[in-house]
């Protein structure tokens, strides 16, 4: 049930589109549905943006961007810096606001209220720092000049389970290269990025810069932003479907990518291992955000002679966890996001435990309102199993025993998806050929968690292209321009 805080809270936060700094309802007066996933009560109604709506958006960007682009490197920092203040002012809000529309545990959530931040902060430095480069050709007969240039509005597509941290990952790098954008929450979690929104007008980002359409019309007002001839990148988090049909789009208009698609994140626990240094690393790999993370570990792929023991000790590790709403005391478990995840989630259980899986906890939804599915570990799961092949994103432990490092690579590997790993072992050696060897685009090595804003977050193979973060973020949204002039000196008899 809404508390008498949360109500003055969501009344705080802004119920229209926000297109040319100005909060206005849809065009055609649709509004949509958010709901608390730990009671499935209705919290909010705000609008619903149509196709329209998104030329308006796309309008305004445009607008916008001359002005923006041309704003000095370090007024946009000072902006993003402000904003980075403002939400560590506002942390409590944001704090509650993620739990009550998303779920996951108020203190879980004041921790992407952090990292979310860190993003506006790092990417308020990278600013100033862009650079370019100047040089003679090699022939000598003149000076070659390149410089980095914003790419222009951005369409901005962040998903529902990290709904702060998704939003300045992509925002902060856009204002920071002189981009303008279109931002895209999506409809099960708006409310977050509405708020965080008026968060920037705050900031001082002028009007036009960044524009918010929340609706569930997505396809067509997603891909009549997309066919824009004027938007010039598409940044996306979420599957890989719906980033392959996106990139499809986008081939059109030749547009800049960033993709941040779906992961199978192995969690590989060799026989030299710190058991407890990997136990409490599995525990932040897999339940973080309910384990509802693209970067989750899904396959605990854990040496045959160390198999059993790590089991139970994870096992009884989780047994200690509470599940409730996000907002009790003590709860480590908060809901699903919908009851569609906790049906999947049941169906990979009773799959891997068909073809042989050792239940050992859990695995059950859980009874009373809301979208709640039990914590759960699985051991023994064989191959084939559909838990091993698909993206739980759910709060199951799946543990396959391997036998040999050979093994161990083969068993991590056999994905299409390459976005994170995680091994634990202390053979130095051993760790550094998992570093060579392991095809994913992030890994953590005797650690569980790897997200960081000066890291280069992505993945390869069907995970994903591009980064985002780190020094190498801010170029996604940059173009390169080489200019060739004439030999300074040539008329002038040499240097003098």
């Amino acid at each position: 049930m809404t508390t008498t805080n949360e109500a003055a809270l969501l009344a705080a936060v802004p119920d229209g589109l926000l297109i040319g700094g100005t909060w206005r309802p849809a065009s055609d007066g649709a509004t949509l549905t958010v709901a608390d996933p730990a009671t499935g009560e209705r919290v909010k109604e705000i609008a619903d943006a149509a196709v329209d709506d998104g030329a308006a958006a796309m309008d305004a960007a445009s607008e916008a961007f001359p002005a923006w682009a041309a704003t000095p490197a370090r007024q946009r920092a000072e902006i993003l810096r402000r904003a980075f203040d403002l939400v560590q002012e506002r942390a409590d809000d944001l704090a509650l606001l993620m739990t009550i529309e998303m779920g996951k545990p108020v203190a879980e959530a004041r921790g992407e209220v952090a990292y979310g931040g860190e993003f506006l902060r790092w990417f308020s430095e990278e600013a100033p720092r862009l650079q370019g480069r100047y040089g003679a050709n090699p022939e000598g007969t003149g000076r070659m000049v390149v410089t980095q240039h914003p790419v222009g509005p951005c369409f901005l597509i962040t998903p529902w389970n990290f709904p702060l941290a998704m939003a300045t990952r992509k925002i902060a790098p856009a204002l920071a290269a002189g981009c303008t954008v279109v931002v895209k929450p999506a409809a099960l979690t708006p409310l977050t990025t509405l708020f965080f929104a008026r968060i920037l007008q705050d900031a001082g980002v002028p009007a036009g810069v960044v524009n918010v359409l929340t609706t569930t019309r997505t396809g067509p007002v997603s891909e009549g932003i997309i066919r824009d001839p004027r938007l010039r990148k598409l940044s996306f988090t979420g599957s890989t479907p719906v980033g392959q049909k996106l990139l499809e789009q986008a081939s059109g208009g030749v547009l800049r990518t960033s993709m941040e698609l779906g992961g199978n994140a192995p969690f590989v626990v060799f026989d030299d291992a710190d058991l407890d240094k990997a136990v409490d690393g599995a525990i932040a790999a897999k339940f973080r955000n309910i384990g509802q993370a693209c970067t989750a570990a899904n396959r605990f792929v854990v040496h045959r002679s160390v198999a059993a023991e790590f089991t139970r000790r994870v096992t009884e590790r989780v047994r200690a966890f509470r599940t409730g709403r996000g907002t009790e005391p003590g709860v480590t478990i908060g809901p699903l996001i919908d009851d569609r995840a906790v049906t999947k989630t049941a169906a990979l259980v009773a799959d891997a435990v068909e073809r042989g899986a050792a239940l050992r906890l859990g695995g059950e939804p859980v009874e009373g309102p809301g979208s709640f599915f039990a914590a759960t570990v699985l051991a023994d799961v064989p191959a084939g199993s559909d838990i091993l092949r698909e993206e739980i994103f759910g709060p199951v432990v799946a543990v396959v025993p391997f036998d040999d490092e050979d093994e161990a690579v083969r068993i991590a590997n056999d994905t299409e998806y390459g976005l994170v790993s995680y091994v634990y072992t202390e053979n130095l050696a051993r760790g550094q050929r998992m570093v060579e060897r392991l095809e994913t685009g992030m890994m953590g090595l005797n650690v569980g968690v790897v997200s960081n804003a000066a890291a280069p977050f992505g993945g390869w193979k069907h995970s994903g292209l591009g980064r985002e973060g780190g020094a190498e973020g801010i170029h996604e949204y940059l173009q390169t321009k080489y200019t060739m002039t004439a030999d300074p000196f040539s008329d002038r008899g040499g240097m003098r």
